[in-house]
């Protein structure tokens, strides 16, 4: 793509549970990056883990989006040229990237339990993410015989013992060396679901994706999947990691504790309310006040955006309590 194309940019969430306030944050960056400069925007739902995604959450998705005017071009119920817009249907395109790893030589079978991984701990990153020790890559294929007769084993990418880096769009450059700040990382379960990491560079590389918006609590993956984009001869998106937004306290938003969920903000909230809020609080407006997402676009610039974490103002809080 060259720099004046128009961007194919993406919102992927995960069907776990009903959007909070956070995701609908980058839900509003990704939109208002893609068509600030006359892109595309691509839904795609990633419900890789079937233990905890649910298709009901995925249609809701869709419906709370439309509520808040995110509307966008491909995926979901709009389908598009670059299907399947579900990971869960994409199992034969990750198997045969999963392959094409292995005839190279760079994947090696994990038996290593969760327990013995929090055990044997390497040095932890700077982010407080565990590094892998290793302890599998030199196996034996007798060894590996005798662990596969009593349980599946994962999968790991071996890494070099090299830097990858690049510069992103709201925190600046950022490096890594995978060998010593990350370790080998999995490429699959031992259940056979796919690991995140293959998944979301082989549908970005294949839906034709340029920019990718997302939460800076997955800034640290980003080196692991530019060595991901090198080993399959793909070009990688630019990165624009946005600030996560916490409560007053510090704490991020989850769905597990239904934080700020879009169930609350829709029962207390009208949608230009919510928009104008988080505009306000990514620099786009000098105060919150009623605003359409569609109407946020022309006076949308990366340098107004934070890098830092946000905290939710205690007046946004008190008027979902009712």
């Amino acid at each position: 793509m060259t720099q004046n194309s128009p961007p194919r940019g993406r919102f992927a969430p995960s069907p776990s549970g009903r959007m909070h306030l956070g995701n609908v944050f980058c839900a509003l960056l990704a939109y208002l990056a893609a068509r600030s400069r006359g892109g595309r925007v691509v839904l795609r739902i990633e419900d890789l883990d079937p233990a905890r995604s649910r298709r009901e959450y995925a249609h809701q998705i869709e419906e709370d989006l439309a509520w808040l005017g995110l509307d966008w071009d491909e995926g979901g119920a709009k389908g598009g040229p670059c299907p399947p817009y579900t990971q869960s249907r994409c199992t034969a395109l990750y198997q045969a990237v999963l392959e094409k790893l292995q005839g190279q030589g760079l994947l090696y079978p994990c038996f290593c339990s969760r327990a013995q991984l929090h055990a044997a701990r390497a040095p932890h990153a700077a982010d407080g993410q565990s590094v892998y020790d290793g302890r599998c890559r030199q196996l034996s294929a007798q060894e590996i015989k005798s662990l596969s007769s009593r349980h599946a084993p994962a999968l790991r990418l071996r890494v070099p013992d090299a830097q990858w880096g690049f510069t992103d769009g709201v925190c600046g450059p950022y490096r890594q060396n995978l060998r010593t700040e990350c370790g080998d990382f999995l490429v699959r379960r031992s259940d056979g679901v796919f690991a995140y990491q293959l998944a979301v560079v082989v549908d970005d590389a294949r839906m034709g994706i340029t920019h990718v918006v997302r939460g800076q609590d997955l800034l640290s993956s980003t080196p692991r999947q530019l060595y991901l984009y090198h080993l399959l001869g793909r070009e990688a998106p630019a990165f624009f990691h946005v600030p996560l937004l916490t409560a007053p306290d510090g704490r991020r938003f989850s769905k597990r504790e239904h934080d700020l969920d879009m169930g609350v903000l829709r029962r207390h909230c009208r949608p230009d309310e919510i928009i104008g809020a988080l505009a306000a609080l990514a620099g786009l407006l000098d105060k919150p006040r009623p605003a359409l997402p569609r109407e946020l676009i022309a006076g949308f610039a990366w340098d107004k955006v934070p890098a830092h974490s946000i905290a939710v103002p205690p007046d946004f809080l008190r008027k979902l309590e009712g």
